[in-house]
């Protein structure tokens, strides 16, 4: 199974915005408001897992969203075949 590289520096950055990752690091003993710029990034393995996990977490959502057209579109289906089954007995 061939693997995709992940993105580093600038690239992995970008990423991480466009998928609305922290890139900072967290602290409970701060608060975020004002100085959330003054915050130390996080490493760039750290960002990286956090993309993947962000990444991951996209994709389940799209595939949730297409077992649900999946089921909706097989209801639809069942309904159209008794209907075509029904339409046939009455008309025979």
């Amino acid at each position: 199974m061939k693997r995709n590289k992940l993105p580093t520096g600038e690239a992995l950055r970008d990423r991480a915005e466009a998928l609305g990752v922290v890139i900072t690091v967290d602290d409970p003993n701060e608060s975020s408001g004002a100085y959330a710029i003054f915050r130390s990034p996080v490493s760039e393995f750290e960002l990286q897992k956090r993309v993947l996990e962000a990444e991951r977490h996209f994709q389940t959502l799209r595939m949730g969203l297409v077992a649900i057209i999946a089921a909706v579109a097989s209801v639809l289906s069942a309904i159209t075949a008794l209907i075509a089954v029904y339409l046939h007995w009455r008309f025979q």
